[in-house]
């Protein structure tokens, strides 16, 4: 089993939900972003989806987008991605998902790909731009080395296209709770909920909802039908607006705690 499959399995067992928070590699800076990842472990994430910059994003809405061009502005790359996670290992077993677009990747080189994330730490890889029908060399590239591939299922999705991207994933199946891309919302669509009784037709694997998800009240929604909370922009928001401040992490870490006080109850 994966390290993603180990948590999801551990968090049946104790009847709980996963807790998933994104941040972006390299915001504000990589050595702070070393500290986050431990911080938010501390602070109830069960898995963490770490961003790698890109200059051109499709997905991305304005919060996340500016977090890479601080970053890429710092001159981070895949690799400083790679070398962080190398790092944290050292202290840490938390299942991180890389999550990119195509062609930074494709900087490591397509035959070693695989490889290179295996051997950094990586447990999952969401290539946004990637879909499951051009993905095949992929994802027999991921299994061989056993790191995850999770792609993204839509509430516009047809249910042929739904079964292909169960069929397509391992680890999880990340749900989007709306069209359009990511970004703060004050509620959730319910959309979300319909969605993830039509994937679950298709797969037994776990299911995480994402894209606006921002209060523990979104948390607590979510966790009614889903079996994982992505939460993105609200939290690099939070990084955005303590730049610079000597509490930033345990500011995001007072955060994180807050947004999952709903699972304690």
């Amino acid at each position: 089993m994966t390290r993603i499959a180990e948590k999801f399995a551990a968090l049946r067992n104790e009847n709980r939900k996963a807790f998933i928070p994104y941040i972006t590699a390299g915001d504000p800076d990589l050595e702070t972003t070393g500290q986050l990842i431990l911080e938010l472990e501390k602070s109830g994430a069960d898995i963490l989806e770490l961003g790698v910059p890109f200059s051109d994003p499709m997905a991305d809405g304005p919060i996340i987008q500016r977090a890479s061009e601080r970053a890429l502005r710092n001159g981070v790359k895949v690799r400083d991605c790679l070398n962080l996670v190398r790092r944290i290992r050292r202290q840490s077993e938390i299942p991180i998902v890389l999550f990119s677009y195509y062609n930074p990747l494709l900087s490591l080189g397509n035959g070693a790909l695989g490889r290179e994330l295996r051997d950094a730490g990586i447990d999952g890889v969401l290539v946004t731009d990637l879909v499951p029908e051009e993905a095949e060399e992929f994802i027999v590239q991921m299994r061989a080395v056993e790191v995850d591939t999770i792609f993204l299922a839509a509430p516009t999705s047809a249910d042929a296209r739904i079964k292909r991207v169960a069929d397509a994933c391992s680890g999880f199946i990340y749900a989007v709770s709306r069209t359009g891309i990511t970004g703060v919302r004050q509620s959730l669509s319910d959309a979300a909920s319909q969605l993830v009784l039509r994937v679950r037709r298709f797969t037994d694997l776990p299911i995480a909802v994402g894209f606006g998800v921002s209060t523990p009240e979104h948390l607590a929604e979510v966790w009614q039908h889903a079996d994982a909370a992505v939460v993105g922009s609200r939290i690099v928001a939070e990084i955005a607006q303590h730049a610079g401040d000597d509490s930033l992490v345990e500011k995001v870490g007072a955060l994180c705690r807050q947004l999952v006080i709903t699972r304690q109850r």
